[in-house]
């Protein structure tokens, strides 16, 4: 019985971190991939601590929830036909006269045959920070947009 290879067993272990693709909704076509660095993707588990009767010396730590950071976006500073740039004008210049509507946002890490092989989902998630970082006249940097997004809960897909 022959099982497929691993990522180990390609060689491909660890895979590298600078080929990936976002995608936003439920559709592929909304992809997009001209991010320069995407951050936050974690999960914690937070406890509460009880004494045990009787017996001072003990203090259990048990868990409660679990809680998401923010997933970080940056990039090159996006024009107004992105669908990204779109929402988020939508979310953060509207004064919350429409409702918000929050999309399911997937990272994908990718092999050279841009075949993903990682991917995470993050559910309910909507922009709470667009940011402009700073512009300094003495580098010749591009300009870089951050968004920031929150989200309900997040799986690893592969």
């Amino acid at each position: 019985m022959s099982a497929s290879p691993s990522i180990a067993e390609d060689g491909l272990y660890p895979p590298s971190a600078f080929y990936f693709k976002v995608v936003f909704g439920e559709a592929e076509s909304e992809v997009d991939t001209s991010f320069q660095d995407v951050s936050g993707i974690s999960s914690e588990i937070n406890t509460e601590s009880a004494v045990e009767g009787g017996e001072n010396r003990f203090v259990h730590n048990l868990p409660t929830t679990v809680k998401h950071g923010n997933l970080e976006l940056k990039r090159g500073i996006a024009p107004l036909s992105s669908p990204l740039v779109k929402w988020c004008k939508q979310v953060m210049e509207k004064d919350f006269i429409d409702m918000i509507a929050p999309q399911l946002v997937r990272v994908y890490l990718m092999d050279a045959a841009a075949n993903p092989i990682r991917g995470w989902s993050f559910a309910n998630a909507f922009p709470v920070k667009w940011e402009t970082e700073n512009f300094n006249s003495t580098k010749n940097d591009v300009a870089i947009e951050k968004i920031v997004l929150s989200y309900t809960w997040s799986s690893r897909l592969l």
